[in-house]
């Protein structure tokens, strides 16, 4: 059975699908918040990839905020 654990201690960023496993969003709302700018992200290829420090400052500064309403998020610079 393959772990779903993610090591981040050597990662600078993570995949959206990371990103998900990591903090319990779901990957279409992690989709939905880099699509309406509020979560910033690379794009490597076909990939976003979401710096480290930059999701623990967003989940910080949301915390107890609906992520679903993307209008009452607040984005992170």
């Amino acid at each position: 059975m393959k772990e779903n654990k993610i090591n981040l201690q050597n990662k600078f960023g993570l995949t959206v699908d990371e990103a998900a496993l990591y903090t319990g969003v779901g990957r279409n709302t992690l989709r939905s918040l880099i699509k309406n700018q509020k979560l910033p992200a690379l794009l490597i290829g076909r990939k976003n990839v979401i710096r480290t420090d930059v999701l623990e400052e967003f989940l910080t500064i949301n915390q107890g905020i609906n992520l679903l309403d993307v209008e009452n998020v607040k984005a992170v610079s």
